[in-house]
């Protein structure tokens, strides 16, 4: 990671690049969203929820809560783990450790996508180093046994001294997946059917207005992070932005100034950008909400989406590490045309980068780390959201919702606040 003071190069931002993403019905949509919040800006007001909210901060603590929601939601959800253009060609793979699952996607030689633990039938042994990459086969590094990339269990090492069995029977373990507007969703539990549009439902004309198919990987970062609740928090508000941003976001995007938008599970918490300010009394026709409108779309349990109707776009997924007190965000830099050879667009796209990951890490999980060990020291004692933090409390009401829906006897609940 390089320091913040020298990713934002002299208190310089990453350009926001308009695209022609928005057309039709998008525009529309966005049109609308940029008046809610030319009205907001005027009247120096923010969406808000009904009421504020609690959150006791036991849930963020209990390690049993902690393994039950990693059964009850992420092993039984459909999880965006990868975006289409991470998988570019045929015979091409993605292997990611999730919630302690080894899972790799790849992309066969007639373009189909496939899900499987990338665990060796032989002996156990993980098949593929984390990453993507192209092959014609996946073999494991252990004994050499080959497998094609819909999973088939096709060659053995010194197979004449081995012995008989099922060769059928020892492909690799398939996991549900599906490809929808240019993400791949997969489950981490074999057996379970993937009803893609029922999950996804009226969020899915959003996701398809993005055009994420069409867009290719600059790069993608790991990043350490608290307890995966805090680690999501950061990205559905912008009440933080005058006080923990200050000498970056807040540069562009105005303070506790947002609009929020639910879709079932999912929602769509967009900002204010400083440009609005410039265009209150402009008729509606020369409006331009890349310029002016900052969009987080997030598809639960934490997909992050954000400058999503821009040239440019930052993908951020927090999820769970191997405790309670951990999490791990892959974070990736899109863009709509193809990596360039001109060293100044790649310097710049650099620039996004790590701006974007010191900005993410330096202060928002920094901030989180404390907020950790603050609500360590507090049991029994509740965390409060405003009225003017609703994608927050959504998310939370979301996460006790579906741990409600797929309880099973034995596991624990979340503790709730009834008002």
């Amino acid at each position: 990671m390089t320091e913040l003071a020298d990713a934002v190069e002299a208190d310089a931002v990453p350009a926001y690049l308009p695209s022609a993403v928005l057309d039709g019905a998008a525009r529309e949509d966005a049109i609308a969203m940029m008046r809610r919040l030319i009205a907001h800006t005027r009247n120096k007001t923010t969406d808000q929820a009904e009421s504020t909210f609690e959150e006791p901060v036991d849930n963020y603590l209990d390690e049993e809560l902690f393994a039950a929601e990693i059964e009850l939601i992420f092993k039984r959800i459909p999880l965006p783990l990868a975006l289409s253009c991470e998988l570019p060609t045929k015979n091409s793979y993605k292997a990611i450790e999730v919630v302690g699952v080894p899972v790799v996607m790849t992309r066969d030689s007639k373009g189909v996508v496939h899900a499987m633990l990338n665990v060796c039938r032989h002996r156990g042994s993980l098949i593929c180093k984390e990453g993507t990459g192209t092959s014609r086969a996946l073999t494991c590094p252990y004994h050499a046994w080959s497998y094609g990339m819909d999973g088939s269990l096709n060659g053995i090492y010194g197979e004449h001294t081995f012995g008989e069995f099922d060769k059928s029977s020892r492909g690799l373990i398939t996991l549900p997946v599906v490809e929808k507007a240019g993400l791949i969703f997969v489950c981490l539990t074999p057996g379970l059917v993937i009803d893609i549009d029922s999950w996804l439902g009226d969020f899915t004309p959003v996701l398809e207005s993005l055009k994420l198919d069409e867009c290719h990987l600059f790069s993608s970062r790991m990043m350490p992070g608290p307890n995966w609740k805090v680690a999501i928090e950061g990205y559905l508000e912008g009440y933080h932005f005058a006080s923990l941003h200050k000498d970056t976001v807040f540069k562009t995007n105005l303070s506790n100034t947002a609009i929020f938008d639910s879709f079932g599970a999912h929602e769509r918490v967009s900002f204010a950008l400083r440009e609005i300010e410039n265009h209150l009394d402009d008729p509606e026709e020369t409006w331009d909400p890349t310029a002016n409108v900052g969009v987080i779309n997030w598809i639960f349990p934490g997909f992050s989406i954000a400058g999503g109707w821009r040239q440019r776009m930052a993908i951020g997924f927090p999820l769970p590490g191997t405790s309670v007190t951990e999490s791990m965000t892959e974070q990736r830099i899109l863009v709509r045309t193809p990596i360039p050879d001109d060293e100044q667009e790649i310097h710049e796209l650099e620039v996004m980068r790590d701006w974007f990951y010191d900005v993410t890490y330096g202060e928002d999980y920094i901030t989180g780390f404390g907020v950790q060990k603050g609500v360590s020291v507090t049991g029994g004692k509740t965390q409060i959201f405003g009225r003017n933090e609703p994608g927050v409390q959504y998310v939370h009401r979301t996460i006790n919702r579906l741990m409600t829906e797929h309880h099973r006897e034995g596991l624990p609940l979340p503790r709730v606040i009834e008002r």
